[in-house]
């Protein structure tokens, strides 16, 4: 029997399947005998005073596992498993009526299931609470949630979204959730529909991952959402008098409000070679398929970049079983973002799993066997990845005379300077609320985030864009999260040991916490988080 998610639209159910089937399956053949579950049967009931107020109680019920949680004399029944990736959210922090993932830090409603926050997408089952003589018992399994829909201030008649990543088909989602009627229209560049970038450096590339379900959703999502996805649809300007996106191919798409998601673009290096068949660059799922195909068949690897993409690629090579080197110039490999301690961490995990490294240096030129450095060493190679950085795709709000300063700048509802466009994700360049600065931000999370609030925004809400920033990076058995900002920091501390994959880096500048990364601490990333929005509320 499948213990994966019910939710037809959801794609990462296989991997909550096979997630289940280790945790709660025990090996068992589970298609012939009753699956063994951790906790008890709540079904059967539980007594009240196991459920502990704020605190939640793994089990199961009518074959499925089932989290009770209690916030007052209220007791709550819902899916043990994140939507997302399938974490077990028992692991999970309660905060108020919502219970948040402890993997990517998902955020799901204890009353209905409905899901608050990306990165999840869809909802978690809930279950109607029984209480009686002493005892909770959870009986059947409620219809699927309605969200409460506050009262749309803007109608727009018809909306245009421009990119079809994180931060637009988040938002497309979202107006549909929150009960727009109107014309969707959603415009993107690439080939495919929209799927889950983080994965294509990580688990996809490495062979670990279940590539068929990198989609967050199928095709037919869209049709039966009324959403019209154009794919291949290059737009070529804005015409912001008339409200209209002009095509490439001519095509018009008339809009009363429109969200700008174009993205970054890989940065390319302009040397002898770079063209070649075997050079890659990795930002789109048709990048991807070509990365790992010439994966299937190399033998030794240069990664240019010791950033995390390079080093995610990196760490999936090696996967592979495929000689990989390491060009960067940079002393010490993502020094600017974590720290030198940290970042002297990460480059002995590479080399202890078979990386070598060359900091300092730069690439001169590829050729079909080798890659030349700078100070004339010459690298084997039969497949190169190129990832040095990425640029915002800013150069449609520049035509439309939108305003633009190291990407495209909004308010804090995500506005730009033009009445009745926005802009999320990667080209947006936003005031923090907790640093008191404008920054931009090149994070999944971060943009599906702003997508879902641009949506509420287009519809007159008022809602302003106050959410921690949240990354997470996965190199071999080392996983590292992110919550904050600290584009720039004088103090980093650290409270446990990176050997030991336990440990919490703080980020300061000027005494002031900006930024903290968790290693194998998903708990203490959730409070950090909570930590951070409280500030942010009194703000």
């Amino acid at each position: 029997m499948a213990l994966g998610s019910k939710d037809a639209n959801n794609s990462r159910a296989a991997i909550a399947s096979v997630i289940l089937w280790q945790r709660y399956g025990q090996g068992q053949q589970m298609s012939e005998e009753k699956a063994k579950f951790d906790g008890p049967d709540l079904g059967d009931g539980v007594a009240m005073s196991k459920i502990v107020e704020g605190a939640m109680l793994l089990g199961h019920a009518h074959g499925e596992p089932v989290i009770l949680a209690r916030r007052g004399d209220e007791l709550f029944a819902i899916g043990a498993l994140c939507t997302h990736y399938g974490a077990p959210l028992a692991d999970g922090l309660l905060v108020d009526d919502t219970v948040r993932c402890p993997w990517h830090h998902a955020c799901f409603s204890l009353r209905n299931g409905d899901v608050l926050r990306a990165p999840a997408l869809s909802p978690i089952a809930c279950w109607r609470v029984e209480q009686r003589d002493g005892r909770a018992y959870v009986r059947e399994k409620l219809a699927p949630p309605r969200r409460d829909r506050p009262t749309a201030q803007v109608t727009p008649q018809s909306t245009v979204i421009i990119g079809g990543g994180g931060a637009g088909n988040a938002a497309a989602q979202m107006l549909r959730e929150l009960g727009y009627a109107g014309r969707i229209t959603m415009l993107s560049a690439d080939a495919s529909p929209p799927y889950d970038r983080p994965n294509l450096s990580k688990g996809a590339l490495a062979g670990s991952g279940a590539y068929e379900v990198t989609p967050p959703r199928t095709v037919e999502f869209y049709q039966q959402h009324d959403i019209d996805l154009r794919l291949n649809a290059r737009v070529a300007h804005i015409d912001t008098t008339g409200r209209q996106v002009v095509l490439e191919d001519g095509g018009r798409h008339g809009y009363d409000t429109l969200l700008l998601a174009t993205g970054s673009d890989p940065v390319r290096l302009e040397l002898a070679g770079g063209n070649l068949p075997h050079v890659h660059y990795l930002r789109t799922l048709a990048d991807g398929d070509a990365l790992i195909a010439s994966a299937k068949t190399a033998k030794r690897a240069v990664v240019i970049g010791a950033s995390f993409i390079g080093l995610e690629v990196a760490a999936s090579l090696r996967a592979r079983k495929l000689d990989v080197q390491v060009v960067g110039r940079e002393a010490v490999p993502m020094e600017k973002i974590l720290g030198a301690e940290v970042g002297n961490f990460i480059r002995r995990l590479h080399e202890q799993h078979g990386v070598t490294f060359h900091l300092g240096a730069t690439p001169a030129s590829i050729d079909a066997t080798s890659v030349t450095l700078d100070n004339g060493k010459r690298l084997d190679a039969d497949l190169v990845v190129i990832g040095v950085g990425v640029t915002p795709n800013v150069s449609l709000a520049q035509q439309a005379g939108i305003a633009v300063d190291h990407g495209v700048t909004v308010d804090q509802y995500l506005a730009t300077s033009v009445p009745g466009i926005f802009a999320a994700g990667d080209i947006a360049r936003w005031p923090d609320p907790l640093t008191g600065e404008r920054i931009r931000v090149e994070h999944w999370v971060v943009a599906e985030r702003q997508g879902q609030t641009a949506a509420r925004n287009m519809l007159g809400l008022r809602e302003r864009f106050d959410a921690a920033p949240f990354f997470w990076t996965e190199q071999y058995d080392f996983s590292l999260a992110y919550v904050g900002h600290a584009e720039r920091f004088d103090q980093v501390q650290i409270d446990g040991t990176l050997d030991a994959r336990d440990c919490k880096v703080t980020y300061r500048r000027d005494s002031r916490k900006l930024a903290v990364a968790l290693v194998h601490r998903d708990l203490e990333g959730l409070r950090t988080e909570v930590e951070f929005e409280r500030f942010i509320a009194t703000r």
